[in-house]
């Protein structure tokens, strides 16, 4: 019987092996869609008006928001790649659909329980107190809030929120400056208007309180200081 066949490996097979097969097209691919993206980014940044963007947020904290995905982004260029995805644009898709829907009017379907809508009886402003203050050790710029409200609701604590210029419709928009909102039922929400400054975050720096005994509320905000302050506008007096 004639000798076993040893088999063996050229350098050349062994190099070969663990590869896998379409990898450079699929790296290709990927690029491709890198740079796609990377277009319409750019594209959308020499047409799109962000002014005139329903969904677009400038937040107290510096980023970008979109209001319609609950997506954050760290500057306007990540926000523009964004409202060009698939995301972004099935978001809106819905939304059209759903406006359409409510749009037609139509009936609840038989059988379906329906909550009464809860009513208020809203009674005006709350009283409030507006102090402008500044950090003896560094001059930083604070503003501390205190709001009265003796006939809120049982259970109830008043709550707050940053708001753009852009987002509200009764005076023309400002973007030196944004509102403090404080909403607490049956009272009316009141809205401050404060420089677009980034506020501090910091623990020492931002604090809220809501006295249940006294029923009063609270809030003292820091700005973050900037080594050029020119062009800043003014703390305003109020709301």
């Amino acid at each position: 019987p004639s000798a076993p066949c040893t088999m063996g490996f050229s350098d050349a097979d062994m190099m070969g092996r663990g590869s896998k097969t379409g990898s450079g097209k699929l790296s290709s691919e990927s690029q491709a869609n890198v740079e796609r993206r990377e277009r319409l980014r750019k594209l959308a940044m020499e047409t799109v008006d962000l002014n005139k963007d329903p969904y677009f947020l400038r937040n107290h904290l510096g980023t970008y928001e979109c209001k319609l995905c609950l997506t954050l982004h760290s500057n306007e260029g990540n926000y523009l790649a964004h409202t060009q995805g698939k995301r972004h644009q099935t978001n809106i898709s819905r939304r059209a659909a759903k406006d359409h829907f409510d749009a037609q009017g139509v009936p609840a379907l038989a059988g379906a329980v329906q909550k009464p809508a809860r009513k208020t009886v809203r009674i005006g402003r709350p009283g409030y107190r507006v102090t402008k203050q500044r950090d003896p050790s560094g001059g930083q710029r604070s503003l501390l809030f205190l709001i009265d409200f003796p006939e809120i609701e049982e259970g109830l604590q008043p709550r707050h929120r940053f708001m753009s210029a852009y987002e509200q419709r009764i005076e023309p928009a400002d973007k030196g400056y944004q509102y403090l909102l404080v909403a607490a039922a049956p009272y009316d929400t009141i809205a401050f208007k404060i420089p677009n400054r980034e506020i501090d975050t910091a623990a020492e720096k931002f604090f809220t309180n809501w006295d249940s005994d006294n029923q009063t509320f609270t809030l003292q905000i820091h700005f973050k200081d900037k080594k050029d302050g020119a062009g800043q506008p003014p703390l305003p007096p109020g709301p």
